[in-house]
């Protein structure tokens, strides 16, 4: 009787040690195979997701350019902002924008930041911003953007300035445009960066204003 009451036993021991090993396999291969799961489609993901380039540009630049992005006001709410080699340069979270004319001045080799500035084309006079633009060295990569109003101050010696960095719609540029433009001082022909919406009150998407104009780009680096 002994006998048999410690076979039993011990077969109750072997049964049960094999029924948990096969739960535990069991799990062993579910939770092997999640994880796996899991890698496989976090690896598909990152695979899938779309890279991000300089700006938030939709494409990179080739070598020896500078990325850029940049966009005017928007109404008199937003401020503009420029952005250039992943640095934004102006902005209304830099809290170094204002209404009219808004320009940042970039070294055409380097991409570094030489200034930034705004001239009130609505309130303010036009004598400060002439005398910033004969004041641009050549080789300086210029940026400029709108915001309320850019032109109302403009006159004709302003405009030849501005022109002379590459712009074909400045002598244009009217009461409450949005323009976005990127030239340079020195620059032999028109610049190919250059946005411009006119004011118009069946067109407007604001209330007074048309609606916001962007623009990026590759600026070629000054060679020697």
């Amino acid at each position: 009787t002994g006998v048999v009451k410690l076979v039993v036993v011990i077969a109750i021991f072997l049964l049960t040690f094999y029924v948990i090993s096969q739960v535990f396999e069991i799990k062993m291969d579910a939770n092997l195979g999640h994880i796996f799961a899991r890698s496989a489609l976090d690896a598909a993901a990152r695979s899938t997701k779309p890279p991000r380039y300089k700006c938030g540009i939709s494409k990179a630049c080739p070598e020896k350019h500078f990325a850029f992005k940049m966009s005017s006001g928007a109404a008199n709410v937003v401020g503009p902002k420029i952005c250039v080699e992943d640095n934004v340069l102006m902005s209304g979270v830099k809290n170094n924008v204002g209404r009219g004319i808004n320009t940042a001045l970039v070294n055409g080799k380097t991409g570094e930041l030489l200034d930034t500035k705004f001239f009130d084309m609505w309130g303010g006079d036009v004598a400060p911003l002439i005398e910033f633009l004969k004041t641009i060295q050549d080789g300086t990569i210029v940026l400029m953007a709108t915001y309320d109003d850019g032109a109302t101050k403009l006159n004709e010696e302003a405009r030849k300035l501005i022109a002379e960095l590459g712009s074909t719609s400045i002598t244009n540029l009217g009461f409450r445009d949005n323009w976005v433009f990127c030239g340079g001082k020195g620059i032999k022909t028109k610049s190919p960066f250059e946005q411009h919406i006119k004011n118009n009150k069946d067109t407007n998407k604001y209330e007074g204003w048309p609606e916001v104009v962007e623009m990026e780009g590759c600026i070629p680096q000054k060679q020697d």
